[in-house]
């Protein structure tokens, strides 16, 4: 344990002097747009590592939920602890998120301390780490295409699509699978069931943000849509394809 709380502490101090360095080469920006640029490096990061741990490395989570944590799990797990401990403490310091998401990060933070305090079970909770991180770098990109005047584009549009896409099918889909593996199993703690079920619930809300959001812009493309449409009718000659008389 003295290893794990020293690694811990190292990630933590890690993404903490990265963000200090990048509000010092970003002066002109704000200290969310340092945040978001630690989130972003972490979210590409993490999702790399848990990705292999989870796919290639193994054991399976499906099949092995409740093993015990392997070495390549720990330092994964530790990685992204330290940077969860930060960015909750840059959310209460700054007051810029709501109580879903402090509550996300709590669940998040709770569950890795468990995991590493046990020794188990952290095939299924790095997965959980895959599928809820992998759409993280969309999230953030969306957040800076926006600050650069560059969302309402063609590439704002690809990244929306693939946020919703990758969120519902992984974080939803995958989740899901995760969750009732987990239950299943005999041999993970009846308190790290119950934190995933939470996690869970807590992925369903913001479910259904996303869902609201997407049916406003389909809603509001299909307005755009009819608007031009009669536009280009009403613009129409009225001639029945007859020339006009001067």
């Amino acid at each position: 344990m003295v290893s794990v709380l020293l690694e811990v502490t190292c990630s933590l101090l890690a993404w903490l002097v990265l963000y200090i360095c990048f509000c010092h080469w970003s002066k002109h920006r704000s200290y969310e747009w340092s945040c978001r640029l630690v989130t972003l490096l972490h979210g590409v990061i993490v999702t790399c590592l848990s990705g292999y741990v989870t796919l290639l490395d193994g054991p399976w989570p499906l099949t092995h939920a409740g093993s015990p944590n392997t070495s390549l799990q720990t330092h994964v797990l530790c990685l992204t602890l330290g940077y969860f401990l930060f960015d909750l403490g840059w959310c209460l310091y700054f007051q810029t998120e709501g109580h879903l998401m402090l509550f996300h990060h709590m669940l998040s933070i709770s569950g890795m301390i468990l995991v590493l305090a046990l020794g188990k079970s952290a095939a299924e909770v790095t997965a959980v780490v895959f599928v809820n991180e992998i759409t993280n770098p969309l999230l953030q990109t969306r957040w800076f295409l926006r600050e650069v005047g560059c969302y309402h584009t063609f590439l704002g549009e690809v990244v929306d699509f693939f946020f919703v896409l990758l969120f519902l099918a992984l974080r939803i889909g995958g989740g899901a699978l995760i969750l009732h593996a987990m239950v299943a199993a005999p041999d993970p703690s009846w308190l790290l069931k119950a934190g995933g079920l939470a996690m869970y619930v807590v992925s369903l809300a913001f479910m259904v943000e996303i869902c609201r959001f997407a049916r406003r812009k389909m809603l509001k493309k299909y307005h755009s849509w009819a608007s031009l449409r009669s536009v280009g009718v009403g613009a129409a000659p009225k001639s029945n394809g007859h020339s006009a008389a001067r």
